[in-house]
């Protein structure tokens, strides 16, 4: 459903459907500009672009990115930045709303054909609770994570975030310590990008001191959650549920221990599609046009290298 035809006026233009790190070196040594995705970018794979100038990513992360051999090279790399916002902020709410109501019971209830068989017009067995005044924790305000906590306060939240950079100092949400989010939270959604401070932030000790009764909604990468202590946090009921659009390796691996948890009311996972809605693409796609537009008439735009 993506139209890529205004690159051609930029240049030659080759597309590839997919791209291993293996591929790479191949598929990018005549290359002037590389426009990429979740693939390495470093010298074992562009070593022989000789003529490269320029490397666009279709994303906001660089962490795939080697900035000081890119640096040493003299090779720029920008980035896509709010593209996919109001995509992953209500693709939050959709997985925070589908497990705090039960959603997968209800259905199952009607399509099975007991609630036709019912004697009352009516089911809320499970119970479920409203969002109204709960303790909304954030973990990453950025353009994500402010746009989740605008929703979550108008739903009647309390809305509270942890800065892991300890950078964010913004007084329109209240700001607290990391044992302080994970004790008061009711939900917690991640939206922090994957750092040394944040790899494995969400670990055994981190759901301990959850309520059994908190939802954890990851859309920011998979590494930030480890993933065998959610399972374990899961199962024993140290936590209620957890919705996921991220996990550590994509697609999801034979042995992830996630993937044996069957109850979509305790653990609910989509295909890391959250940023992927038909406007998001389309805008990422204009940004990447703009950044390389930009770069070739000797502009700089959304630099990260």
């Amino acid at each position: 459903d993506m139209v890529f035809t205004p690159f051609e006026a930029l240049g030659e233009v080759v597309i590839y459907r997919s791209t291993t790190a293996d591929e790479m070196e191949e598929k990018t040594k005549d290359a002037d500009v590389i426009v990429a995705n979740k693939v390495p970018i470093c010298e074992s794979t562009i070593g022989k672009a000789q003529n490269l100038k320029l490397v666009c990513l279709t994303a906001t992360g660089f962490n795939n990115l080697d900035g000081d051999y890119l640096k040493k090279r003299g090779i720029a790399a920008y980035n896509v930045a709010g593209y996919s916002t109001n995509g992953v902020a209500q693709h939050t709410f959709a997985l925070a709303l589908y497990l705090l109501e039960k959603l997968p019971v209800f259905d199952q209830y009607v399509k099975s054909g007991e609630y036709g068989k019912a004697p009352m017009f009516t089911c809320f067995e499970p119970y479920f609770t409203e969002l109204e005044g709960k303790t909304w924790g954030i973990i990453g305000l950025g353009n994500i994570g402010r746009k989740v906590a605008q929703i979550a306060s108008v739903f009647g939240c309390r809305v509270i975030f942890y800065s892991a950079s300890g950078n964010n100092n913004t007084t329109e949400y209240e700001r607290v310590d990391f044992d302080t989010l994970l004790a008061q939270s009711d939900i917690i959604s991640l939206h922090c990008p994957l750092t040394d401070r944040t790899q494995n932030i969400m670990n055994a000790e981190a759901f301990a001191r959850m309520k059994k009764t908190a939802i954890l909604i990851n859309v920011a990468r998979g590494p930030v959650v480890d993933e065998q202590a959610l399972y374990d946090a899961l199962t024993t009921g140290e936590i209620a549920a957890a919705g996921l659009d991220v996990l550590n390796k994509e697609p999801i691996a034979a042995d992830n221990p996630l993937a044996q948890i069957k109850d979509s009311t305790k653990l609910f996972i989509t295909p890391h599609m959250a940023w992927g809605s038909n406007e998001a693409r389309t805008r990422c796609a204009k940004e990447v046009y703009l950044n390389i537009k930009s770069f070739l008439g000797g502009e700089e735009r959304n630099v990260v290298v």
